[in-house]
């Protein structure tokens, strides 16, 4: 796909995350219809189906023959070989609880590969995007990461599963691992926004065991894009259909692999 289509994708991406961006934005601070999921806090709201079916409705428009797979209406197939990777609201247990930190999260991927990452945190108005080969920005300006070297400097951000409880992939020892070290970690609620600020120098590293692609796509493209490094666990090299994720600045990458082994 040439760079000229790449950005055209972008576009409707961007647009199809500010109309759902305005549908949460508007929906933040009421009173919520909300459901549970599978999990512990594992919640989706009114606003998260609203907000995807804007999505949707908006790259159907323009791409009518790409698969759609969506968080919360799960996988619609079509006859291209382009699909978009949706998470209408990344961060739906800090937006139920009215805490202002998620995102919408929009992916294009091809043939396995990320072409195109958009983030959009309507709250503070900040767009994060990507294509392939043509860098990261936010807001339509340059981003890259940090020069961080050592992990000891480190800024570090995290999250955990839902089923933090059963300690998948040793989830909770990683943790205490990494802050035996002494190193600042924080924990934001968005693996997504994680990501974008990692790509837009925020932080320096993050990590997590367990998360799905809509977590994870369009996140990647953007650290990516801005020079950052993105693998699994073990240094293994990222797909979408495996669930750990380390992302850095790519100076930290082997170092905070390494501290994360059990």
């Amino acid at each position: 796909m040439i760079q000229q289509e790449l950005v055209e994708l972008q576009i409707h991406a961007e647009r199809a995350a500010r109309l759902a961006g305005a549908i949460l934005a508007d929906g933040f601070g009421k009173p919520l219809e909300t459901r549970s999921k599978v999990g512990m806090h594992n919640l989706v709201t009114q606003s998260d189906l609203q907000a995807e079916q804007a999505i949707v409705t908006s790259l159907r428009a323009v791409t009518p023959n790409a698969t759609i797979m969506a968080e919360e209406s799960g996988l619609d197939y079509g006859s291209d070989s382009l699909m978009w990777v949706i998470d209408p609201l990344d961060g739906t247990v800090n937006f139920a609880h009215g805490i202002p930190m998620f995102c919408v999260s929009i992916a294009a991927v091809q043939h396995g590969q990320i072409i195109v990452g958009v983030i959009y945190n309507p709250l503070l108005d900040e767009m994060f995007s990507a294509t392939l080969g043509g860098g990261a920005t936010r807001n339509g300006q340059p981003i890259s990461v940090t020069q961080t070297t050592s992990l000891h400097e480190s800024i570090l951000v995290t999250g955990f599963p839902y089923n933090v409880a059963e300690n998948p992939l040793g989830c909770i020892e990683q943790f205490s691992n990494i802050i035996r070290r002494g190193l600042p970690v924080r924990r934001l609620g968005s693996a997504a926004l994680d990501l974008a600020y990692i790509a837009a120098g925020r932080f320096d590293g993050f990590w997590e065991a367990v998360l799905q692609p809509w977590d994870m796509a369009a996140g990647v493209r953007i650290v990516e894009e801005a020079g950052g490094r993105v693998t699994h666990y073990g240094n293994q090299p990222f797909t979408l259909s495996m669930n750990s994720i380390i992302a850095t600045n790519g100076h930290i990458h082997n170092e905070l692999s390494q501290a994360l082994e059990l």
